[in-house]
């Protein structure tokens, strides 16, 4: 484990409530998950907190969705700000290239058509694809049941969150 893992890791366990809450409240917008997770300090190890907060994720269902999708941007729009959800999500957006005016267009177009079908904003874990590979999913996904979408959004949020936390036990 690196040295700055392991003084995060120190930092989290060790700190107030509050302060521990701090380190992870930009991994998702779900109160009661990050309670959770620093209610049950201390952790041996950053695995052993990973794999808590990934069981705590199973719990999830629409009302947490829609907690934590009032922290979203939509897909090719940058966060605004400097906060840490900010940050956390220009890092994840950045392979979407919104130089390119045509992509820019579709993935607007495809936000409003989602938005009207499912109520939403549209939620991908955006790190590691290509503001193609993100569009092709959103149109995947338009065909989708409305419980099959839950599933798929609670699924990218799931790993959206848990990015976020193993960046903040890594920095």
């Amino acid at each position: 484990m690196a040295l700055a893992a392991k003084n995060t890791l120190i930092e989290f366990n060790d700190g107030s409530d509050n302060e521990a809450l701090n380190l992870i409240a930009a991994c998702v917008a779900i109160p009661a998950w990050t309670e959770n997770l620093v209610a049950a300090r201390p952790y041996l190890n950053v695995d052993v907190l990973q794999h808590y907060a990934s069981q705590l994720t199973l719990d999830w269902g629409g009302e947490e969705l829609n907690q934590a999708l009032a922290a979203h941007p939509r897909i090719g729009e940058k966060a605004r700000g400097n906060s840490k959800e900010a940050v956390f999500s220009k890092g994840e957006q950045s392979a979407v290239d919104t130089q390119n005016s045509a992509l820019t267009l579709a993935l607007a177009k495809g936000n409003a058509e989602y938005e009207e079908r499912f109520g939403r904003v549209f939620l991908i874990r955006a790190k590691g694809r290509s503001g193609e590979d993100i569009l092709a999913e959103l149109y995947r996904r338009l065909n989708n049941s409305p419980a099959q979408e839950e599933a798929e959004a609670l699924e990218q949020l799931r790993q959206i969150t848990l990015l976020r936390l193993e960046g903040v036990f890594s920095q």
